[in-house]
């Protein structure tokens, strides 16, 4: 159990049988009366957002939270599945619970899984991803007086701008935070 005083952002709490994070906290000590903290939690699982004022020593759960290596080996259009890379144990993602990830995901991509009570509800990628360019419009004679920036599809069907000198085929490293290029790969 975590106390009113355990809190910090980022903080894995389990509310109403829920695994829920700290977003935001503030501790209140006010003039008279007791001290109280304003959190503000968002649901691991569907994302909501509660904000919740507790007293000051009050009791939340700790969830049941696992964090598992895992390779993404397919998926079936609404499913994603990934094995665990010690126990061979496989699971399947729904599409909600991904959010971004689809967009930098290729076969046998290593990955991390977040499973609460037995079964998967998010996904958790390296900080940054090389993706193979597979459609890049040509840059036209001129367009780069200002520097300016091309939208390309990279091989898993996302579309990000880049710099006008990027060509089909070319490797990016991708920013899996923001999704923005970061620089092209040499190999």
């Amino acid at each position: 159990m975590f106390e009113t005083n355990d809190f910090r952002k980022g903080l894995k709490v389990e509310i109403d049988g829920e695994p829920y994070i700290i977003v935001d906290f503030q501790h209140v000590k006010p003039g008279k009366g007791n001290a109280f903290t304003r959190t503000r939690f968002k649901n691991l699982i569907s994302g909501n957002v509660l904000d919740r004022t507790l007293k000051s020593g009050e009791k939340v759960g700790k969830p049941d939270l696992d964090q598992r290596d895992c390779t993404y080996l397919y998926n079936d259009g609404d499913h994603w599945t990934f094995m665990d890379a010690d126990t061979f144990e496989q699971f399947v993602v729904d599409q909600g619970s991904l959010g971004d990830a689809p967009n930098y995901l290729l076969e046998n991509a290593k990955c991390s899984l977040l499973m609460f009570k037995g079964k998967a509800i998010s996904v958790d990628l390296p900080t940054f991803v090389e993706l193979k360019v597979t459609d890049a419009p040509p840059a036209v004679k001129g367009d780069t007086a200002q520097g300016g920036t091309k939208p390309v599809t990279l091989e898993t069907g996302y579309l990000v701008f880049v710099p006008m000198h990027i060509s089909e085929g070319d490797t990016l490293k991708i920013d899996t935070r923001d999704g923005h290029y970061v620089e092209k790969v040499n190999r």
